[in-house]
């Protein structure tokens, strides 16, 4: 029978070798981890590292492709590093703008990031228009193109990154999301770079419109997406014109406060 020091060490033995576990999948990329490269790295047998991982899995903090079998972040590991952006960030900068945007339109602004092929919903701020046809709300995950903001990170990845969403994504848009089709999402890509913004014309929720633009991180890359989204009526050709200016000012503002942000964590 283990005394109350040896419990204790082994437990704090396993929660390493799941915290271990947790890195590794990160660490793999948008190409998941394979349980034999886990059990490899990790140096533990394959029935311990399969325990961990599905303890890990009924958690949330890692999800398994029911086809590749690979392991990937879960669900609930964003919403810890939603939790940790309290102290730094993009999520408590871009509120500022969305408070601003939803105040300024009367429509409601949303925070969405891309993880994988999917994007995830960080934020939704009301506006006080008393009509509201949304789709979207906090913790939401839609695949990349299903929305404004949504689709406004698909436009910001090159062609070949965007093939290789389409098709990742293809059985869940086929089943799901039928509207969106391969070829209707290239054209509203098309759009949406012509245009600096994207457009969503009501295809995820009849009567709820969007317009979504991407925000970008100090070295240039894609950190996120802010958009609007409005009953049809309020978001006719010549109201986006409107709202266009306003959008990516606010993507501006958010931009140059991440450089801002990040110089002073360097200090």
């Amino acid at each position: 029978m283990q005394s109350t020091a040896e419990q204790s060490a082994s437990g704090a033995q396993s929660i390493d070798r799941a915290a271990t576990l947790l890195l590794l999948v990160g660490r793999a990329g948008v190409g998941g981890a394979r349980l034999s490269d886990l059990v490899e790295q990790c140096d533990l047998s394959k029935p311990t590292v399969r325990r961990m991982l599905l303890a890990l899995e009924r958690a949330g903090l890692l999800d398994q492709d029911e086809v590749t079998r690979r392991y990937h972040l879960g669900p609930e590991t964003y919403v810890l590093g939603t939790l940790a952006s309290s102290r730094f960030g993009l999520h408590p900068i871009a509120i500022r703008s969305l408070v601003r945007l939803s105040q300024l339109s009367g429509d409601t602004a949303f925070l969405s990031i891309a993880h994988d092929v999917y994007s995830i919903c960080l934020h939704r701020e009301e506006g006080t228009y008393p009509i509201r046809v949304h789709a979207l709300h906090a913790g939401d995950r839609h695949p990349l193109g299903i929305g404004a903001g949504s689709l406004a990170l698909l436009a910001a990845l090159d062609d070949a990154a965007m093939e290789s969403v389409l098709e990742a994504n293809q059985q869940v848009l086929r089943e799901r999301y039928p509207q969106f089709t391969p070829e209707r999402l290239r054209s509203l890509v098309a759009g949406t770079r012509s245009r600096g913004y994207s457009v969503n014309p009501g295809l995820l929720l009849t009567g709820s419109w969007g317009m979504g633009a991407v925000v970008r991180g100090e070295d240039g890359r894609v950190v996120g997406a802010i958009s609007i989204a409005a009953v049809e009526s309020r978001l006719t050709p010549e109201r986006q014109k409107e709202l266009a200016p306003l959008l990516l000012k606010e993507v501006e503002w958010i931009e140059k406060r991440l450089v801002e942000v990040g110089r002073n964590h360097s200090k």
